[in-house]
């Protein structure tokens, strides 16, 4: 994880469930974070790499991720399919929070590694 520079929400921590991701299985991102400030609204926006390319760029509500007002320490928690066509190899997601003002008051980046979906995990069996 890295951290630019001096912001008023401060993350501590990163935890990626299930961890290697797996194409075509839910993910959840919990990001332990704490702040002085009382924010009552704002986005977090994400931007996903794939090596060196652009892959994707999403944002979300703030008070969807987390309760609202968000005041001393929270816990930033979304999840997401990802679909079963997603190349494995190593990701790099930039994540901002940005208040109802659009100011920056958090911007992370981390990696984190998909990998193929077990054959086992990916095949039903049917008794005949």
């Amino acid at each position: 994880m890295q951290i630019r520079r001096h912001y008023a929400v401060k993350v501590s921590g990163v935890d990626i469930t299930p961890y290697p991701v797996k194409g075509g299985k839910e993910t959840t991102f919990n990001i332990a974070a704490t702040t002085d400030e009382n924010i009552s609204g704002g986005k977090l926006v994400i931007d996903v790499k794939y090596f060196f390319l652009h892959v994707h760029q999403e944002s979300h509500d703030i008070c969807k991720e987390t309760s609202c007002p968000v005041y001393g320490d929270f816990v930033l928690s979304h999840s997401q399919a990802l679909p079963g066509i997603t190349p494995p190899g190593s990701y790099t997601l930039t994540m901002k929070i940005v208040d109802g003002s659009n100011q920056e008051l958090s911007c992370i980046t981390f990696g984190f590694s998909i990998s193929l979906v077990a054959v086992a995990e990916s095949i039903a069996v049917v008794d005949s």
